[in-house]
């Protein structure tokens, strides 16, 4: 199969990229003129540089095409410009890629408002109630998708998944960065770490690159969304890993709830994507293990 992927020189992308070559899938990559391609450049067929709101390079992105896997994102929202980037363009290269299958990089974050009816057990069927402008997006443009399937038969699929970790191409955007960064330098860890609480849940991003590549040939797949989540874990579980890693004595605070108040149902994604989403606190740890390094590198 060949598939067309925006997004393709990030976090998720790049690794994404990788598991299709290993599935004997070739790949047409949308990067953007400033992002980096020496690190994806051995599983690349062909490069197209453009923004994902370019119209004019669409068609190069789709020639040749059998599915897309739509995952750029621009991180600014509150500008009009920026909305015509994400979500208008998101909804045009939707009905420019039919009918190809349409593999979409959605969000956990389309859910926020948990309904009392699922008592704390949220599945695929639960409503969408986001809380920000990237849970909306997300929501809105999962909604056009559920329109072309049910409206035009359109083959399409949902995958959320919820934190990633694993080593980012750019380091310093890897999840645990700044905490183990400050271990290291014998400096107590910042409470918010990357900016925010490394607090919630969790999936490692080689189970979300392999959702999405299964998701491409998956039958059972069409026409669902899928929740990929690993496990729970504090900041301060975090913390107390990377201290073991590294031999430090450090005390931490924990207080905060060791479970979480609702959790996400994901036996559809192992059944019918084929990841297990197991790793638990082992994952994160031995991925602790590989920020260490890098950063002692």
């Amino acid at each position: 199969m060949h598939v067309a992927l925006t997004g393709a020189s990030g976090f998720i992308g790049s690794v994404t990229a990788r598991r299709l070559r290993e599935a004997g899938h070739t790949v047409t990559a949308l990067v953007r003129e400033t992002s980096r391609r020496d690190h994806i450049e051995d599983v690349i067929d062909r490069f197209v540089v453009a923004d994902q709101s370019d119209e004019g390079a669409w068609p190069e992105l789709l020639d040749g095409a059998d599915a897309l896997i739509h995952n750029s994102i621009d991180w600014n929202f509150r500008t009009t410009d920026d909305g015509e980037r994400n979500l208008v363009s998101s909804i045009r290269l939707l009905a420019a890629s039919a009918p190809r299958r349409y593999v979409f990089v959605s969000s956990v974050a389309v859910h926020h408002d948990m309904s009392p009816r699922w008592e704390g057990r949220i599945d695929e069927e639960h409503p969408l109630r986001p809380a920000n402008d990237y849970g909306a997006y997300k929501a809105a443009v999962e909604a056009f998708m559920w329109g072309e399937h049910y409206g035009n038969g359109r083959e399409v699929v949902s995958i959320r998944p919820c934190a990633v970790y694993g080593m980012d191409p750019r380091a310093d955007r890897t999840l645990g960065y700044r905490l183990v960064e400050a271990l290291i330098a014998e400096r107590t860890p910042a409470r918010k770490p990357e900016g925010r609480h490394i607090h919630g849940k969790f999936v490692h991003v080689d189970d979300c690159a392999d959702a999405l590549v299964n998701a491409l040939t998956s039958s059972a797949a069409n026409g669902h969304p899928y929740n990929l989540v690993d496990c729970y874990a504090r900041w301060t579980d975090w913390a107390v890993m990377a201290c073991e890693e590294l031999g430090i004595d450090m005390t931490f605070d924990m207080s905060d709830p060791a479970q979480p108040e609702n959790s996400f149902i994901v036996d559809a994604a192992r059944r019918d994507l084929g990841v297990q989403l197991n790793r638990g606190h082992a994952g994160i740890r031995h991925h602790i293990r590989d920020l260490i390094a890098s950063l002692k590198a």
